[in-house]
């Protein structure tokens, strides 16, 4: 048999991002997302027309495509001959910020137009680019490449990062308008942004939205960036929508897996579907994965129930060993230790004051740990003193990996003056 295409629909990029691993198929379709990419098509227009719309930030929890979402959404602009500004957030302090939003607008800018052809708004966005640059501390990454233009005083030079970047995207967005394209903002990740980068994306956004500049944002990442935006602004959840994805349902997830197959000439009983479905309860990444091990084992023109049972061990294996694994092997030995009592309770969101218990301790001396956890991106908070796991399943992983509950000695502090 050929080399398994799974479907595009829960791929992240390992590399970037040190809390996903590599898919293990090759992407190829996009299944159940329909919706939302349609939406991004009519936001687009609406934008050519010069009327405004709400930008969007696509949440969900790991695993379920929402970095392949992005990747469609970019195709989707440079149809429309739209621009696309891609960054994958990170804990960068504000000066590298600087430097990355800096090098990405440069590109857009000479994409937008090139230097020859610069209308007067193309070349008043360079002169307030090149005020941005000035901002930018040189050891913060790459050295800062010039545009050759005088800066524009009083524009973007503020040291305010929130009023430079919004001088900044309304420039680029005059330039844009002046040569008839747009630009789309995408940004994944967009929990490991820190307070006033995102206060920062969402004002100068929220001012593109009320001069009618073709500017939008997408951006993706864990479910409580609805509740970090709205920290951030509180206007934010007016400026954007929130839609959620997660897994999918049972024609999408048997679809995700048949139609790649019969694209070269195999087919699945139902049986094997229904089972499929069953073992990965429609989380994308996890059809993607099935369906490579799936293809693995069999043999022959028809996928069966018994090539997926034979499929199952390998399927864990591979999750085990590094969709889960390399999130566990970042953590301390107590940061474990909350992760798997809050797995003993189940895999519903815990309350804090619950796991505390598990683990014969008082919330309170926890709430670092579970405050480390959050800022790792291990745990999210979908309400006030409940916390759940990020990725799908690892309460499973976790009573795999960790099967006895071993929560390590509370350190005692040492009286200041005493040996």
């Amino acid at each position: 048999m050929k080399p398994y295409k799974g479907s595009k629909v829960g791929s992240e990029d390992p590399v970037n991002n040190p809390y996903t691993p590599n898919a293990g198929a090759t992407p190829e379709i996009v299944i159940g997302r329909d919706e939302l990419l349609e939406d991004f098509k009519v936001l687009l227009r609406r934008l050519d027309r010069g009327r405004t719309n709400q930008s969007m930030i696509v949440t969900g929890l790991r695993g379920v495509g929402k970095t392949v979402l992005l990747g469609e959404f970019r195709q989707i602009a440079e149809e429309f001959k739209w621009r696309v500004l891609e960054l994958e957030a990170s804990k960068h302090d504000d000066s590298h910020f600087r430097q990355t939003v800096y090098s990405q607008l440069r590109a857009a800018l000479f994409q937008i137009s090139p230097k020859a052809k610069w209308g007067e708004k193309a070349r008043r966005a360079a002169q307030v680019l090149q005020s941005f640059s000035l901002s930018i501390d040189p050891a913060s990454g790459a050295p800062t490449l010039s545009l050759d233009v005088d800066p524009a005083e009083g524009f973007a030079d503020h040291g305010n990062l929130t009023l430079d970047v919004t001088d900044v995207l309304v420039s680029i967005g005059e330039a844009a308008r002046e040569h008839a394209t747009g630009l789309v903002l995408l940004f994944d990740e967009v929990q490991f942004l820190s307070q006033p980068q995102l206060e920062a994306v969402i004002q100068a956004i929220h001012k593109t939205v009320q001069r009618k500049l073709p500017v939008t944002f997408v951006g993706a990442g864990l479910p409580q960036i609805a509740e970090l935006a709205g920290d951030a602004k509180s206007y934010a959840e007016r400026l954007f929508k929130f839609p959620k994805i997660g897994s999918l349902d049972v024609e999408d997830a048997k679809k995700a897996l048949a139609e790649p197959a019969h694209l070269e000439g195999v087919s699945f009983n139902d049986d094997a579907l229904d089972r499929a479905f069953e073992l990965t309860e429609g989380y994308p990444y996890f059809v993607q994965e099935l369906g490579y091990q799936v293809w693995a084992v069999a043999d022959g023109e028809t996928i069966t129930l018994e090539d997926v049972e034979d499929a199952k061990d390998a399927y864990e294996a591979k999750l085990d060993s590094s969709f889960f694994r390399v999130r566990l092997d970042r953590a301390t030995q107590l940061q474990i230790a909350y992760m798997r009592a809050m797995a003993q309770l189940g895999p519903e969101s815990q309350k804090a004051a619950d796991v505390a218990g598990v683990m014969g301790r008082e919330s309170t001396q926890l709430a670092p740990t579970r405050s480390e956890l959050i800022n790792m991106g291990l745990l999210y908070t979908p309400s006030h003193g409940y916390a759940g796991f990020t990725v799908p399943h690892f309460d499973r992983f976790m009573l795999r990996a960790v099967p006895d509950l071993d929560v390590p000695p509370v350190q005692k502090r040492r009286s200041k003056g005493k040996s």
